[in-house]
């Protein structure tokens, strides 16, 4: 087997707002593995000061990979390293599959079935996240997610209230992801706003590592929390499960990239089970390449609800695959072929 890697800049369609700053381009690099008859290629996508492994020797670490399996020596040690480590996963997979980017095989591979997502509005002023609002619904998404805490907060109460004015909680279900904007001095107040909306839940209302805070959250609001940023860097089973139990959250949001891969997510996932905790999976802004293998693995996964796989879209440049989207639901059309890798 030999391996070699590439990167790649993928440019956003649009200006896209979090509470982290305006994104206009992302990064990932592409690890290729080869053998005498296949090629297997996984996407190693990185957030900029999100990813554990946004580190200036990154793209080092990932040549020493490739320099290890083209010499055959002893692999280097991935586990701190969760975008390398799904990148690899997400090749291994590829490559020993007889069908080019069919890693895990099902129905939705088979473009028979569906996996419902919910519709990303992304922050701005109020007229921008309004209009996105209405052009998803039209589309026929039934769950949205809101990225919250960049405008005045009483104008995101607002746009709460516009949607409840003509859908009921039972026709549109409502996310909101704070991003961590909140502070831990008024975050409860305003999970209480929120929830006189039936909003579904709110994913990181406050910034990471404010264990007991967090938990005091999860205890007293009347708003079901995700955890989402709070994931990241724990890769032990040890690490995972005593801040479970500290936090004790209703629900996690999985992201491979960031957590290290689909082996770690399930790890992640046995834990939630274990103490009654929801799941759901999102994509953190891969290419098509990335979010054709994490919508397989979750697919397979017996997953239930509106997962975050919506992100495919959002590039000027990426990757033509099958994936689709129709009616609020990513499909796989097998009659589109996929393009070529860039």
């Amino acid at each position: 087997m030999q391996a070699r890697y590439y990167k790649h800049r993928f440019q956003f369609k649009q200006p896209s707002g979090t509470s982290r700053g305006i994104l206009t381009a992302k990064d990932s690099w592409f690890i290729e593995l080869q053998d005498t008859e296949r090629i297997g290629v996984g996407e190693c996508s990185l957030l900029t000061g999100l990813s554990y492994d946004d580190k200036p020797n990154f793209e080092k670490q990932l040549s020493y990979l490739c320099e290890a399996i083209n010499s055959n020596k002893p692999l280097p040690e991935l586990t701190e390293w969760p975008a390398l480590e799904m990148g690899f996963e997400t090749a291994l997979l590829d490559l020993n599959q007889k069908n080019p980017y069919t890693l895990f095989h099902s129905n939705f591979s088979r473009g028979v079935d569906s996996i419902p997502i919910n519709g990303l509005v992304w922050m701005g002023s109020f007229e921008f996240m309004n209009a996105q609002i209405k052009r998803l619904l039209e589309n026929g998404f039934n769950c949205i997610k809101l990225k919250i805490g960049a405008l005045n907060f009483l104008n995101e109460l607002d746009l709460l209230a516009q949607i409840r004015s003509e859908y009921g909680p039972t026709d549109v279900v409502i996310r909101v992801d704070a991003n961590g904007a909140f502070s831990s001095v008024d975050a409860l107040e305003k999970l209480k706003r929120l929830s006189e909306f039936d909003v579904h839940s709110i994913e990181q209302p406050i910034a990471i590592n404010q264990h007991e805070a967090m938990k005091v959250l999860c205890d007293e609001s009347p708003l079901p929390i995700a955890l989402d940023e709070e994931l990241i860097g724990h890769f032990t089973t040890e690490e995972q499960e005593s801040l479970i139990r500290t936090i004790q959250p209703q629900y996690l949001i999985l992201k491979p990239s960031l957590i290290g891969g689909f082996k770690r997510s399930q790890q992640w996932i046995e834990i939630a089970e274990s103490h009654g905790i929801g799941w759901w999976v999102t994509s953190a802004l891969e290419s098509n390449i990335g979010l054709n293998a994490i919508a397989q693995w979750t697919y397979q996964m017996n997953f239930t609800g509106h997962q975050g796989l919506g992100t495919g879209s959002l590039f000027t440049n990426n990757i033509v695959s099958p994936l689709v989207i129709k009616r609020g639901c990513l499909w796989t059309d097998k009659l589109i072929p996929w393009g070529k890798l860039p």
